[in-house]
């Protein structure tokens, strides 16, 4: 998967929010996405998202491992 080092929890968020708002269709759409975000260019944001995209398709053919949650009961013991 890729890495959101150089991406703060704040760029991301405004990344996401500008996704919902600027669908594929709307024009200049990298341009709006970068001026969303602030602090990142048309080129990082394009990278950004297509990181985001196979990172949604390695996710969804199975190839992540899902995490080995450990289980507790009410009263806070693991079982």
């Amino acid at each position: 998967m890729g890495s959101n080092s150089n991406w703060t929890a704040r760029e991301n968020k405004l990344f996401e929010d500008a996704l919902a708002v600027y669908d594929q269709e709307t024009p200049d759409r990298w341009h709006n996405l970068a001026r969303a975000v602030g602090t990142k260019t048309v080129e990082e944001v394009k990278r950004h998202y297509l990181t985001l995209i196979e990172d949604i398709y390695v996710i969804e053919s199975g190839r992540v491992p899902f995490p080995n949650y450990t289980s507790y009961q009410r009263n806070g013991r693991r079982q």
